[in-house]
């Protein structure tokens, strides 16, 4: 029974390593998805990024590739041109988001590691696409307070993706539904957060996962009663919310 029981917890603790890029119940039926429509249509230069990613410290933070394939055809059925990515890391997303935009198309990236972004920029260069991206290192506010100041910007972009600090994602959002156009999409990551969303309150989580919790939850309410967007909640990677900006 002893041998029964140690091999459960090794499953369980494999799945909360794999489940945070996948709220299946199934780590196989994951892996099914990944193996059988995910990874044979990867282009080799993404193939190439997510490998690189997988080495470094952080790579939790990473982009799940299947949420990036999502995201790529997403990007193809609006027609996306000009866009936004908040939150790049190495940029997985933010390659399957500039191979997805026509080669006049622009994506206004930001983020406060340019040295995580540089790590990626040999498979973007690569896939020749950097000439689309305008990275800015920073903080992300000033740069959207300024442009809604400018004025020139309200109602310019496509497209939308935010994958940064939870806890700023309200204030991201009373300043990108601005300068998304009506039709356009707001993407919003993690908003299943690790499925902790509706863990009881004394259920053993990470510490940056509790953390981060109550700012989801917050957000995840106000996309819900926001009439200015219409919105799809999806299971795939950490969650993602969807936001088409109807007024």
């Amino acid at each position: 029974m002893a041998n029964t029981g140690e091999g459960d917890q090794t499953q369980v603790s494999r799945h909360q390593e794999v489940g945070h890029k996948s709220l299946l119940q199934s780590d196989a039926l994951y892996q099914y998805i990944l193996e059988t429509s995910v990874y044979p249509r990867e282009p080799e230069c993404m193939k190439e990024l997510r490998e690189v990613t997988a080495k470094h410290p952080w790579n939790i933070m990473t982009t799940s590739a299947d949420e990036g394939q999502f995201l790529n055809m997403l990007l193809k059925l609006i027609n996306a041109k000009n866009t936004m990515e908040i939150g790049v890391y190495t940029g997985y997303s933010l390659l399957a988001t500039a191979l997805a935009i026509p080669d006049d198309g622009k994506i206004l990236a930001m983020d406060i590691n340019r040295e995580n972004f540089e790590l990626g920029l040999p498979s973007i260069e690569k896939a020749g696409v950097a000439h689309k991206i305008d990275f800015r290192e920073g903080p992300a506010l000033p740069v959207l307070d300024q442009m809604i100041e400018d004025g020139k910007y309200h109602g310019t972009f496509d497209f939308i993706f935010v994958d940064a600090d939870k806890d700023n994602y309200l204030n991201y959002h009373k300043r990108l539904i601005d300068l998304v156009k009506v039709g356009g999409v707001i993407g919003y990551d993690n908003t299943l957060w690790n499925g902790s969303v509706v863990a009881p309150p004394d259920a053993p989580l990470r510490k940056y996962v509790r953390y981060y919790r109550d700012f989801v939850i917050e957000l995840n309410k106000a996309l819900a009663a926001d009439p200015r967007i219409e919105i799809c909640m999806l299971p795939v990677g950490d969650g993602v919310t969807i936001c088409r900006r109807i007024s």
